[in-house]
């Protein structure tokens, strides 16, 4: 029994060792001076407020009706809800004491000034790829803004996801810091958009497949995946018959990136907001390189699991069409260019999860406004008008009319899917 319990115990020291030195990896010698009182260079703080952008930092980082970067928006997961932090450079509750070596290893390492090990909600798997000169640039950005005295508020995590020994274990699992390393086999776009995509971008977050534990398959996975607690699904952006572009040219997608719609398609939802808080605002150059990136992805298909259920009456769903939709969308799916999208050949219409269908009616759909898109038209909330059978035989006509060719929606799926 004693040399059970010893092997035992030496197995669990063991494993204590190898976990401590996975989440070890990676780690350079802290430049932790303290900062200095001198303003930083006007074009670092230019270059900072532009890769903030990239990174959309604002939109998890202010919370709503409060200041700029001052934190306190609450992030729902499936093990709680984590609230972001404040960026502004107050002392006592901001980046004031903070380092440029701190704040690169938060992004790179994925912990706190304290060593603390930081939450993987905070993108740091994809920010890992980020260069030290970008991080100094951000840095010196966010030293630049107002300072705001909010304290952060703490995380709401159901044990044990946010003990420090759970987050070791998970990081121990799932991350390893990375560099982004040219691939000198493309071009200096390809490159560039891979590191935008896959780093600052951290597209992966939404587009990614996550496991039971909330991890991807890493920066390289866009292989589409359900936006955990919004019941949004993020389409794979190399799946041809989701939002691979592959076939799109250059143009085309950065188009869509830049203004959220396209003669080829239109973004609605989360996507809406990433292109309102980021990527209306990079530069052509940027997007084109990202289009780029995006269109080299070796097709793939998404892995979707459906739900069983009975077959809708499709007779009920036409005739639901024809009652709330037929007057913006036509009586054959063909909408109105410009204004109204087509359903009949759409692929939002006919990707295997109709998880944002049923997102859209029960919302509403909106496109974002923006500069290439100044005045979008909406589609209203359906939520107060249409039951799950409702919902269910509507969507399973619009997959099967006009020569669209997807499986019906069950009842069962809507309601899986109305609830955030």
């Amino acid at each position: 029994m004693k040399r059970a319990l010893g092997a035992l115990l030496a197995l669990l020291v063991l494993a204590g060792g190898v976990i401590v030195a996975l989440n070890l990896r990676g780690e350079d010698a802290l430049d932790d001076a303290a900062p200095t009182s001198a303003t930083a260079a006007p074009e670092l703080v230019q270059r900072g407020e532009y890769l903030a952008r990239a990174g959309n930092c604002m939109g998890c980082h202010t919370d709503r009706g409060g200041a700029p970067y001052a934190g306190g928006r609450g992030i729902d997961t499936p093990f709680g809800t984590i609230y972001s932090p404040n960026l502004t450079p107050d002392m006592a509750t901001g980046l004031g004491s903070w380092s440029a070596g701190h704040f690169w290893r938060a992004l790179h390492n994925g912990r706190s000034r304290d060593g603390r090990l930081l939450s993987p909600a905070f993108p740091y798997t994809s920010y890992t790829l980020v260069t030290r000169a970008d991080s100094d640039a951000l840095y010196a950005y966010l030293r630049s803004l107002p300072a705001v005295t909010q304290p952060n508020r703490p995380h709401a995590m159901r044990f044990p996801y946010g003990t420090q020994a759970a987050l070791a274990v998970w990081r121990a699992l799932y991350f390893k810091p990375e560099a982004h390393t040219p691939d000198a086999s493309q071009t200096a776009a390809w490159n560039r958009g891979a590191y935008l995509v896959r780093g600052l971008g951290h597209c992966t977050a939404c587009h990614g497949h996550r496991n039971a534990l909330g991890a991807t398959g890493g920066t390289l996975d866009l292989s589409g995946g359900l936006i955990p607690v919004q019941n949004w699904y993020a389409p794979s952006l190399s799946d041809p018959q989701e939002a691979g572009v592959s076939h799109w040219s250059p143009q085309e997608t950065a188009t869509l990136l830049k203004a959220g719609v396209s003669p080829r398609a239109s973004v609605l939802g989360p996507m809406a907001e990433v292109v309102v808080g980021s990527t209306q605002h990079l530069r052509d150059d940027d997007l084109l390189a990202m289009a780029e990136y995006l269109r080299s992805l070796p097709p793939t298909r998404s892995r979707v699991t459906r739900l069983e259920g009975p077959a809708p009456d499709l007779a009920r769903g036409a005739k639901l069409y024809g009652l709330h939709c037929a007057g913006c969308h036509g009586e054959k799916g063909e909408g109105a260019k410009g204004i109204y999208p087509a359903l009949a050949g759409n692929r939002a219409v006919t990707m295997a999860t109709p998880a944002n269908l049923v997102r859209v009616l029960m919302e509403g759909g909106f496109t974002p406004s923006t500069a290439g898109n100044p005045r979008p038209f909406g589609m209203p909330p359906f939520a107060g008008v249409l039951g799950d059978d409702d919902i269910a035989a509507l969507l399973s006509h619009v997959r099967s009319a006009w020569g669209n060719q997807a499986a019906p929606v069950s009842a069962f799926e809507v309601s899986r899917y109305r609830e955030r």
